[in-house]
């Protein structure tokens, strides 16, 4: 396996698992954003939609805990750099006809590596409390489509995923 460079950036010279040296690179601003969905039945649906469920206020639990998670992605990815978060915004859209709720996580830092992983930690994160707070109406929800949509800043510059 190899990248652009000729070797994946997260081996050492043996070929160990190590995290990668940042304290050369100079600080930019930089920006992720991902996004992901769950479906359900329509009848947890609207219950999702119409703030009907025992446990509270999903869609607003799941925003705050999928900030929390892009603050603490060092944390859960063994080699990710932790990093000073500048901004991230966690936002849903409902789709009446595919019966989904689709996430979407927005990070900025300026920094000296990007926000990739802050910002798919949170839409991952999020999708997992709906399902949490929906699971008693419908267990068989599932989680799809988790992606990178676009980062900005650093070296690579820009990048926009292929729809």
């Amino acid at each position: 396996m190899s990248t652009k460079r000729g070797r994946l950036s997260h081996l050492d010279q043996g070929g160990k698992a190590s995290m990668v040296d940042v304290s050369a690179k100079v600080n930019t601003v930089r920006r992720a954003l991902a996004e992901g969905r769950i479906t359900m039945s329509a009848q947890a649906f609207r219950a999702v939609r119409d703030a009907q469920l025992a446990k509270g206020d999903v869609l607003g639990t799941a925003r705050i805990a999928g900030v929390m998670a892009a603050k603490r992605t060092a944390d859960l990815i063994p080699l990710c750099h932790p990093l000073a978060l500048s901004d991230v915004q966690v936002r849903f859209t409902l789709d009446a006809k595919a019966k989904a709720v689709r996430c979407e996580a927005e990070v900025r830092t300026a920094g000296p590596t990007g926000v990739e992983m802050e910002a798919l930690t949170a839409v991952s994160v999020a999708l997992l409390t709906v399902y949490d707070m929906v699971k008693s109406a419908d267990k068989s929800m599932r989680i799809e489509g988790v992606r990178l949509l676009e980062k900005d800043g650093g070296k690579s510059g820009p990048w926009s995923a292929s729809i």
